[in-house]
C-alpha cells in the first residue's frame, strides 16, 4: 500500500479504500476539537460526523498518512508539529496529482473554484501549493477567502 500507481492517485484517489485495504475501520461521531485522529491503541480512525465528502475525504487522506508513517498517538510540541505538517503534505500529494492540478490551473482563476474542482479543501490545495513553492502556480498559497 505504500507505493502507489499515478493512476490510484488525485482525483481517483480514495483514502477510505486505503484504510480498508489497511484494515483500519473508521467511526464517524461528534468531535470536539478535531475534524480526525488517528487512535494506534485502537487500530481505528475516527471523524467527525457531519463533514462533507470533500473534507471527509481530505481528514481521511491525513489520518492515512499517520497510519503509514506508524505515528504512535497525540504528540506534543515539534514532534506533534513534525507529525502534522508531515501528514498534511503527503495527503496533498496523493489528493492532488500535478496532472489534475495542470489540467485545473489553465482555467480556474482563483483557489475556490480549483478545490472544488479537485474535490479538496482549500486548505488542502494551499498545503500542496506550498508543496511546490516556487513551481509558478498561477494562484498564490494564500487566499483573501478563508476555508
Amino acid at each position: 500500500m505504500q507505493t502507489q500507481t499515478l493512476a490510484q492517485l488525485g482525483l481517483a484517489y480514495a483514502p477510505l479504500h486505503a484504510l480498508a485495504h489497511l484494515g483500519i475501520p473508521v467511526v464517524r461521531t461528534w468531535l470536539r476539537d478535531t475534524w480526525g485522529v488517528w487512535s494506534p491503541s485502537h487500530r481505528t480512525v475516527v471523524i467527525a460526523a457531519g463533514l462533507s465528502p470533500i473534507q471527509e475525504r481530505c481528514v481521511l487522506a491525513h489520518e492515512v498518512e499517520h497510519v503509514l508513517a506508524d505515528d504512535t498517538g497525540c504528540a506534543t510540541g515539534p514532534l506533534a508539529v513534525h507529525q502534522e505538517r508531515y501528514a498534511d503534505r503527503e495527503a496533498a500529494r496523493k489528493l492532488i496529482a500535478i496532472s489534475d492540478l495542470c489540467e485545473v490551473a489553465q482555467w480556474a482563476d482563483d483557489i475556490r473554484l480549483a478545490a472544488v474542482e479537485l474535490r479538496v479543501t482549500e486548505r488542502m490545495l494551499r498545503v500542496r501549493l506550498n508543496d511546490l513553492d516556487g513551481e509558478g502556480w498561477p494562484w498564490p498559497a494564500t487566499s483573501r477567502t478563508a476555508g
